[in-house]
């Protein structure tokens, strides 16, 4: 089992830049690939991006391709997201998870961190 701590939201105008940490303990970090995801308000959680357990691989929603940037740094047993050129429609509750096999879905989750875009 993993426990998962974001941090890093916040509020920015359209346009702006931020980057999202999502700092892990309990299982080794670097045997597992980590995902983000987002909500907003009245809506299902959406997948964002991934990223592979030695961060040699990404993936990105259509929606953010070119704007956020997914890495990680496994020293630290951290993930990130780093997102430019937000978009008010970026605004939600954003979360990180762990994915510890390709054939199971993403088991632990963080408590989230809030981004709201402002127009």
């Amino acid at each position: 089992q993993v426990q998962l701590v974001e941090s890093g939201g916040g509020l920015v105008q359209a346009g702006g830049s931020l980057r999202l940490s999502c700092t892990a303990s309990g299982r080794t970090f670097s045997t597992y690939a980590m995902g983000w995801f987002r909500q907003a308000p009245g809506k299902e959680r959406e997948f964002v991006g991934r990223i592979t357990w030695s961060g040699g691989t990404t993936y990105y929603v259509d929606s953010v391709k070119g704007r956020f940037t997914i890495s990680r740094d496994n020293a630290k047993k951290t993930a990130y997201l780093e997102m430019n050129n937000l978009k008010p429609e970026d605004t939600a509750l954003y979360y990180c998870a762990a994915k510890y096999s390709a054939l199971r879905d993403y088991e632990d989750w963080g408590q989230g961190t809030q981004v709201t875009v402002s127009s």
